[in-house]
């Protein structure tokens, strides 16, 4: 069976084609620049099976658009052709604590918890509605970044607001990254030789735009530092991560009650960028990095709270975690900057976690243990793959509802 799985953005358009279960590529690529036009024109950035990269310039006011766009390369070729579809979906609210097939209700469901997540959720479902109406006949499957975090026990997922009024707005901590999380839990699993549901880890998803450390027990996630939105946690590019919550109610009051606003402010103003007044990546910010960087005490300032989060983050996780098999860094920053993982984990010795430095400066081929030979707690470098993800859960639906035609 081919699976496409399709990673929506807010202006990109993530695709791979994957032959399950041989987990086999057979195509990828990447829709850019989609919506109004910009200085560098819309284009499609795709790679077939035998590895050589095509730039195609096109005009994609809409993901419906890029969809299209997309499929009229693939199709090019019949080898190419899904047999089903898999979405990532950033939200799935209370409705859905399990990945699911798209149907008529499935879509209504989504339609109804839209506003949670503003940026991602209407362009998905538009995107949904879009291949159903290409490919009526062809099964999708919605891939919940939420749901692995629907195993966070009720008092790790409750805020202490009145209980009624919560209740019926669906405010609790949803978690997100969860694709990417449980793939490098079961990786890292993998890599130990343990079964997944006997690990015990801290998963620490660095991105160079969102980033969120995930408690996982007996392989569940127990705690994540996103919330009810992915704004709460550590500090990311633009989003400003833990704050005082009456920080926004003075910002509502300055801006009389302009709820846009103080929510762009917080979401796209502030983290990196709002801090340092100069880039929105770390690694701009981090002090081996920055010797030629415009305002440097704000830089080093940034890379200073920047840093503090992510340790203060993992002294908890590590806590509450208890006996600890691993910590785990994925994404482009857990994953190619040594100075965040020393950071984080040196003078952990409290916690059983000892980093070898040599380690953790060569660590280019992944997957890699960079804690020394006597480390009670391992540190993995493992590269995460949502869409190999995605393509698996899809493919682990799909054979579960229909069988048949999971494995024709």
């Amino acid at each position: 069976m081919n699976i496409l799985v399709l990673n929506c953005g807010s202006s990109s358009l993530k695709y791979r084609l994957i032959n399950m279960p041989s987990e086999k590529e057979l195509a990828a690529g990447e829709a850019q620049r989609i919506g109004p036009p910009t200085a560098e024109p819309a284009r499609i950035v795709h790679r077939a099976a035998g590895g050589a990269v095509e730039t195609h310039c096109a005009v994609m006011p809409d993901h419906a658009t890029a969809f299209s766009r997309v499929m009229a390369l693939l199709e090019k070729d019949a080898q190419y052709r899904p047999d089903a579809i898999g979405h990532r979906i950033v939200h799935g609210g209370l409705h859905f604590t399990n990945h699911a097939i798209v149907d008529d209700a499935t879509l209504a469901r989504l339609e109804a918890v839209q506003d949670l997540a503003p940026l991602h959720n209407p362009r998905s479902i538009g995107l949904l509605k879009a291949c159903r109406q290409r490919y009526p006949d062809l099964l999708q499957v919605a891939i919940f970044d939420t749901a692995f975090h629907a195993t966070i026990p009720e008092y790790a997922s409750t805020y202490t607001l009145p209980t009624t009024l919560a209740k019926d707005l669906g405010i609790r901590k949803y978690g997100f990254h969860g694709i990417s999380h449980s793939y490098v839990t079961a990786e890292a699993a993998r890599f130990l030789g343990r079964p997944t549901d006997m690990l015990n880890a801290v998963s620490c998803h660095l991105g160079s735009g969102g980033a969120s450390l995930c408690a996982v027990v007996h392989g569940k996630s127990i705690d994540n530092t996103m919330g009810y939105s992915p704004l709460q946690g550590l500090i990311m590019s633009t989003r400003c991560g833990d704050l005082d919550p009456a920080i926004a109610l003075r910002l509502l009051a300055l801006s009389e009650g302009d709820c846009l606003s103080v929510e762009k402010a917080l979401n796209e103003h502030s983290g990196v960028l709002g801090l340092s007044g100069y880039s929105a990546d770390i690694r701009d910010a981090l002090p081996s990095l920055s010797t030629r960087a415009p305002k440097r005490s704000l830089m080093n300032l940034t890379s200073q709270v920047y840093l503090w989060r992510l340790r203060k983050y993992l002294g908890a996780y590590l806590a509450i975690v208890g006996r600890t098999d691993a910590i785990i860094f994925t994404d482009t920053i857990g994953e190619t900057v040594p100075l965040v993982r020393w950071a984080m984990c040196s003078d952990m010795e409290t916690f059983g976690v000892y980093l070898d430095a040599e380690r953790n400066n060569s660590a280019t081929q992944l997957p890699v243990d960079i804690s020394t030979d006597h480390s009670p707690v391992r540190i993995l470098v493992i590269q995460t793959n949502e869409e190999l993800a995605i393509a698996r859960d899809a493919y682990r639906v799909l054979l579960a509802a229909r069988p048949a035609e999971a494995l024709s």
